[in-house]
This record gives structure tokens, sequence and C-alpha cells, in this order.
């Protein structure tokens, strides 16, 4: 594709291509100049749609930890799932919960769903996409156990399957979704749906990232709670 191109590199990166006679210091200073207003003003969207989800989303977000918390510890598991980049915020989301890095927080079961290729490929291939997390939580989920979903449209067949079978294995079901919520906003089979509201899959990512790190910090604090009360 060429840069002339109306659809190429420079109508997406316009600060790249001169517009008139420039020297190369010129046009560096230009491109530096560019880039930074773009960093900030993406720096500032994202700080603005994380407070927005925050002042919206805080007494649902304790509330949700504070289930995890008892699904803990009870003996529960946390199953995550999602597809592309949000598969990449699943497998995150597991292993901030099994491993927090630190001495001064609990390990806690968790699974990323994402996360066995020969699984997910068998399935792919044998029976459909769609059936890929749900299948695996017919198998491993335990009522009481945990089913965490994120998918950025909130439309994602497979990760809708995997909530309809979560429902009925008996676990507890949070999703984490972008826009305005899309089928999962419809669902009936999650317990706890977080809606980050942009259109940008960037920024929706960003701000489920903030998120699930709260939330794992506040079934933490929940955690101490209930053993410091047993």
């Amino acid at each position: 594709m060429s840069a002339g191109n109306g659809g190429g590199v420079e109508s997406l990166y316009p600060f790249l291509y001169s517009s008139g006679e420039q020297d190369a210091g010129e046009r560096l200073e230009r491109v530096l100049e560019e880039v930074r207003r773009s960093t900030v003003d993406k720096v500032a969207e994202i700080v603005e749609l994380r407070q927005e989800v925050a002042r919206r989303d805080a007494a649902r977000l304790a509330a949700c930890a504070t289930a995890m918390a008892r699904s803990f510890a009870a003996g529960g598991r946390l199953y995550t799932f999602g597809n592309g980049g949000s598969s990449t915020d699943a497998q995150d989301v597991a292993t901030t919960f099994l491993n927090p890095g630190s001495d001064q927080a609990l390990p806690l079961p968790a699974l990323a769903l994402t996360a066995d290729m020969a699984v997910v490929t068998a399935l792919s291939n044998d029976i459909s996409f769609e059936v890929v997390f749900a299948r695996q939580l017919a198998a491993w989920g335990r009522p009481g156990d945990i089913a965490m979903g994120l998918s950025t449209s909130g439309g994602s067949a497979n990760v809708l399957r995997g909530f309809e079978q979560a429902r009925k294995s008996g676990l507890m079901t949070i999703g984490l979704a972008g826009y305005d919520g899309g089928r999962m906003a419809e669902a009936d089979t999650i317990d706890h749906l977080f809606v980050v509201p942009s259109a940008s899959v960037h920024r929706i990512q960003e701000a489920q990232t903030t998120v699930f790190n709260v939330l794992w910090e506040l079934t933490q604090t929940a955690l101490r709670e209930l053993e410091a009360t047993a």
C-alpha cells in the first residue's frame, strides 16, 4: 500500500509526511511535537475514563471483590477467558491472582482458559470455536467457582457461551466489556458486569486492566478481613 493512498500509512500518521518545503530539522521538530501532543491527549483520555469507571462502579467493584473473597475462602477457583488482546488480559488476570509477587498477598487459584493451545485448537477443530471456553468450564468448573470473561465489544460468541455454561455449573460470573456492553449487557448470565464506556479498543483494554487490578486488591483486602473475623 503506497503512502499516497487515502487509506494508507499517510492517512493514519499524517505528521510523518511533509506538507511543502521543510528541511530535516523542521520536519523532525514537527513530528516530535505531534507525537508529544498525541501522547498527552491519549494519557488524558485514559485517566478520565478510569476516573469515570471508578466514580460509577466503586460500590459494585467492592461488592464483587467481597463475593470473590468469599468464593476463594470456601475453596473456589477463578477461570478467565477472552479472545485476542483480551486473551492476553485473561492470562494477566490469572497470573495476578495466582502469583501476586508479594509475601504480603495471598496466592489464589486461577487458570486462564486461553493458555492450553492443544485444548483450544482441538475444540475449535473438532466442534467449533464457540465452545472453547464453555467446554472447559463444563469440565473444570464447580459450584462456587468464579468465571471472568473479557471482551472489548461485549459480543464475543464464545465468551457469551462461556457465561452460559458457568451459570449452568453454578459459578459466579464477572464480565468486562467496552462500548455500551454489547450483548453482555443484555445477557442474564453475568452477576457482575463492568463496562468501559469507550469506542477505542486501546482505551477499553487499558481501563479493563485497571478494573481487574482493583478487583484483585479489593479481594485481598476482603480476604484479610474474613480471616480476621474467622
